[in-house]
């Protein structure tokens, strides 16, 4: 019995082996493709690949995974992941993304990698997630047509990733090379750490734009209104400039006038001293004529021709009186010391009239200074704003007013004391605003020394004091040298 179930297990072992040799030659591929697929990435991993997009984006993967492990010991380490995203992805700020990752693994393999993939949200974009993708994050979006023809979706990302030649130059037709990099360094962000995330919504930025925005307004608001009063006051201030410049030209006319009145009085002058010369012949020529008749009429023979010689006489003797009586109503004389006092008077006055012109003019030319410096400054919006918020224009203001009524004052002093001099010189009937100077009628009238209002040295040098203010405070000190006759003449002629 032992033997028989010996010898059948001897039949069926030979059996099988006779059914194996004989299938064998049958089959030679199948060995070979084992032989093969047993060294192919797809089965090595889990999950197998499925599709020729899942080979494709292993591959990627493979060599994505080859770059960051950087000493080839088949893992990828924490460090090894900080220095890809520092240096590789040349994102320094954003270091710390290594954990999105690694997670708590601190040795990813290529099937870790492969299995954190598929399992991304990335993995399942569909075209148009991809589309949005390129338009909102890589900001590329002229190259949108090329990806709707390869239909791309988040599948396909790794092979961007890796920066594939042939897929991104051929297929996607992007040429450019900063292009290239910038969209491999996006994709890359999103195959290893996932979707973009959108930073949180910022309500205080936006809080702080619309009070900018608001404030911005106002400026502008307040910017306008602020220049259209700043230009009613300048255009105001304009119209006081124009009507000062208008009283100084009245004040110029002025001056011609009172040269050409005096020019006037020198011809009449000239014209009067010609007709009394005239008037002195005629009466010396009467003179003469009376004399011959005197003599004719002693010589005469008969008392009829005496007579008549002397009612002759007495004829030319009464025409000479009368004109000697009008010459002398016409040329009353004064003493010679009061034409030169008046004169003096003239001129200390003149001197005064000075002093204020001077200082009307020295206002005048300040007030125009600074409408030039307001007129320049409200060129551009800031000069227009510092000037409306400044008190220059206000100053400006009062000093134009100032300098108006200042070169007002003066035109009416010149006025008066042409009127009031041109009627003394009427009156006394010699000239009195036409005289040889005040140093040389100071030396005629104060012969001596200690009498002079100040040395003559000095007076020739002498200059008008600044204001009128400061002349006042220098006469009473000179005044009281003058001896009380003296300053009555000079006051009072």
């Amino acid at each position: 019995m032992h033997k028989f179930c010996l010898t059948v297990l001897l039949v069926l072992r030979g059996l099988i082996i006779c059914i194996c040799s004989s299938d064998e030659p049958q089959h030679p591929g199948l060995y070979k493709h084992t032989t093969v697929t047993s060294t192919d990435p797809c089965l090595q991993v889990s999950p197998p690949c499925i599709t020729e997009a899942d080979r494709f984006s292993l591959e990627a993967l493979q060599h994505i995974h080859r770059e960051m492990d950087d000493d080839q010991d088949g893992g990828i380490e924490v460090e090894e992941s900080v220095e890809f995203i520092i240096e590789d992805m040349q994102q320094q700020q954003q270091a710390n993304k290594h954990s999105k990752l690694h997670h708590e693994d601190q040795h990813i393999t290529l099937e870790e990698l492969w299995k954190g993939w598929k399992s991304s949200e990335v993995h399942n974009w569909t075209q148009e997630d991809v589309l949005r993708w390129l338009r909102e994050f890589v900001e590329l979006p002229q190259y949108e047509k090329s990806f709707k023809e390869l239909h791309v979706n988040g599948n396909t990302l790794p092979r961007i990733a890796s920066n594939e030649p042939s897929f991104m130059s051929t297929y996607l037709k992007i040429q450019d090379q900063q292009h290239k990099q910038k969209l491999k360094l996006k994709a890359l962000d999103v195959v290893l750490f996932g979707p973009p995330t959108r930073p949180p919504h910022n309500w205080m930025k936006d809080l702080v734009l619309i009070v900018s925005v608001v404030m911005g307004i106002g400026g502008c608001w307040f910017a306008k209104v602020q220049n259209k009063a700043s230009k009613i006051h300048i255009s105001k201030m304009m119209k006081d400039l124009e009507s000062l410049q208008r009283a100084e030209q009245s004040h110029r006319d002025l001056q011609e006038q009172l040269e050409k009145a005096q020019e006037e009085k020198r011809t009449v002058a000239v014209e009067k001293k010609n007709l009394e010369e005239k008037m002195r012949d005629e009466i010396q020529g009467a003179q003469e004529e009376a004399n011959r008749l005197h003599k004719l009429r002693d010589g005469a023979v008969s008392e009829l021709t005496r007579l008549w010689y002397a009612e002759e006489e007495l004829e030319q003797v009464r025409d000479a009186l009368k004109r000697a009586e009008k010459d002398m109503q016409y040329l009353w004389s004064v003493p010679e010391s009061l034409q030169l006092w008046l004169q003096l008077t003239h001129e200390v006055e003149v001197q005064y009239y000075n002093v204020k012109k001077q200082s009307a003019e020295q206002q005048l030319a300040t007030a125009k200074d600074e409408a030039e410096k307001i007129k320049k400054k409200r060129n551009s919006v800031f000069g227009t704003l510092h000037v409306a918020h400044s008190s220059s224009l206000d100053q400006v203001d009062q000093r134009i007013m100032e300098a108006k009524n200042a070169l007002a004052e003066v035109t009416a002093c010149l006025r008066e004391r042409l009127h009031r001099w041109q009627q003394i010189e009427s009156l006394c009937g010699f000239p009195v605003m036409k005289n040889a100077g005040l140093p040389s009628l100071t030396a005629t009238l104060y012969p001596d020394p200690n009498w002079m209002l100040m040395p003559r040295s000095a007076m020739q040098s002498y200059q008008a004091p600044v204001s009128v203010e400061d002349m006042e405070e220098e006469i009473p000190q000179i005044i009281p040298q003058i001896p009380v006759h003296c300053q009555e003449m000079f006051f009072f002629g």
